[in-house]
């Protein structure tokens, strides 16, 4: 049997975004329902690549589609906890990242939970993958972790 993973510090990010929690993401047990957490992965992301100026929702030329997600869940999150999200760049290719996220409960310098999604960017009109281009390039190397 494989040891279970430990969550990662705020340390092991590039980027963050906080995000506060809503009366509406708890569920019946008290707690932060998992769907929420992909929720807050994609907010953190495009809202970082929006503030970045890399990302234009409305208009834009090329957009990231997530084909791959996935999350470990350390401990609980809730309403009314403050949600910080750690970003960082784990892989860089010609028309796809891999973006990792940790999801820090209040002040805590462990991760509550840690997922992963892999966005392939493809023009708007076609939807076929399209290189990244330089500007967004630059900003996904800035926060990689790659080596």
């Amino acid at each position: 049997m494989s040891e279970r993973a430990s969550p990662s510090s705020r340390d092991s990010y590039k980027a963050f975004r906080t995000i506060g929690t809503r009366w509406m993401d708890n569920d019946i047990y008290g707690h932060m329902n998992n769907v929420v957490h992909y929720s807050l992965f994609d907010t953190a992301v495009n809202g970082w690549l929006i503030d970045a100026g890399v990302l234009d929702i409305h208009a834009g030329e090329q957009i990231g589609l997530v084909v791959e997600t996935g999350c470990r869940y350390f401990s609980e999150l809730a309403f009314p906890d403050m949600v910080t999200a750690g970003i960082r760049v784990a892989k860089l290719g010609s028309s796809s990242v891999r973006y990792e996220v940790g999801l820090f409960r209040n002040d805590d310098d462990l991760a509550a939970a840690e997922g992963f999604f892999v966005h392939v960017y493809v023009d708007r009109q076609t939807r076929r993958p399209k290189p990244l281009n330089d500007l967004l390039r630059d900003a996904l190397a800035a926060i990689s972790v790659e080596s």
